[in-house]
């Protein structure tokens, strides 16, 4: 029986050891380490400073957006992409929608649920008046499914493992998005998230 348990213990580390090194990527790119590093990286990828502000302009997945570095304790732990321009109500829905379908279709992602917005839905009226958020969330799978997929197996015969890891293991790797809106305009926000590196309480 302790032989069992040390097994299954091991197993279960290396499982978590390899997940904390697969961290939430972005084009790519660990949303990990320090500032300097991540904005080198990014501008590698063709974005540049932008001298009104802290963030790098650039084009993403078709559209003009700002980026943002975000870090906890000096390391990044999240990287906010958001539309450099604003639009109508309707072409808002268009573009939440769109990029629903886009997630859903990427094996790199798995969701729990399906976030389109309804084609009849007022989304200025249940923004303004019940404060509605409209946001979608998605979970990248590691990138080494395969030795994730073989541990998990390893560990299931022993004990049955259930879904609770898997989930636990997405959850630190949620790439979300919402609706923002600016004075009757809209734009989109996106995150890619590590959640390994965000702030759990240890500076209280």
């Amino acid at each position: 029986m302790k032989k069992i348990l040390s097994i299954t213990m091991l197993l279960m580390f290396s499982i978590v050891v390899h997940a904390q090194q697969d961290v939430t990527q972005f084009l790519g790119i660990p949303i990990d380490g320090n500032k300097k590093e991540m904005v080198r990286k990014l501008k590698e990828k063709g974005y540049q400073n932008d001298p009104m502000s802290e963030a790098l302009v650039g084009e993403f997945n078709g559209a003009n957006v700002n980026v943002f570095v975000v870090t906890n304790n000096n390391k990044v732990c999240r990287i906010m992409v958001a539309d450099a321009n604003n639009v109508d109500e309707r072409a808002i829905q268009i573009r939440f929608n769109r990029l629903c379908e886009q997630f859903a279709h990427n094996p790199k992602y798995v969701s729990l649920q399906d976030y389109t917005i309804p084609e009849d839905e007022d989304i200025s009226y249940e923004i303004s008046v019940h404060k509605k958020r409209y946001e979608a969330v998605f979970y990248q799978q590691p990138t080494d499914t395969v030795t994730v997929r073989e541990k998990l197996r390893s560990v299931l015969e022993i004990i049955k493992l259930s879904t609770e890891y898997l989930m636990e293991d997405w959850s630190k790797r949620p790439v979300w998005f919402m609706i923002s809106d600016y004075y009757g305009k809209y734009y989109i926000t996106m995150f890619y998230d590590n959640e390994y590196n965000r702030a759990n309480g240890e500076d209280l």
